[in-house]
């Protein structure tokens, strides 16, 4: 019996953009290298994040930065999702200096009976379930327009 591999092309079929949909976004690091333990990593890719949103591609709802990954919920306005995440990771490796991320991302469009402010709070909370913090106001790297 032959096993079924799925590779990173597998998870672009059927991917669609909408304007206007609301996606839960996770990236991960090349190898799952720790770059965002650096503070100075962390808020660069928080930057670029913001600036990108300043362009009208988007509406960040939430994130974490997480060492060695990046959870963000956005609303997506005038960009394909695919184009507008590349475009992040592409930005931040640049002005890191060095390729960080590894190929692709997963995403989820919620759905219409999906609550928001409940997926949000998954979000946020992940350094506490990780174990990184005891009280998440003591993580740095995360924010939601609730707050």
């Amino acid at each position: 019996m032959t096993e079924k591999r799925y590779t990173a092309h597998k998870l672009r079929e059927g991917r669609w953009s909408s304007s206007g949909q609301i996606y839960l976004i996770t990236a991960v690091t090349k190898n799952r290298i720790p770059v965002f333990a650096d503070l100075s990593a962390a808020r660069t890719l928080i930057q670029v994040t913001r600036q990108d949103e300043m362009l009208g591609s988007h509406q960040t709802l939430c994130f974490v930065v997480m060492p060695d990954h990046l959870h963000w919920l956005l609303q997506l306005q005038s960009e394909d999702l695919a184009r507008l995440v590349g475009r992040v990771k592409s930005t931040s490796a640049k002005r890191l200096g060095k390729p960080i991320w590894q190929k692709g991302f997963h995403d989820h469009a919620l759905r219409r009976e999906e609550d928001v402010r409940k997926v949000a709070r998954y979000v946020v909370a992940n350094p506490l379930r990780a174990g990184l913090v005891e009280r998440l106001g003591d993580y740095p790297h995360w924010d939601a327009v609730w707050i």
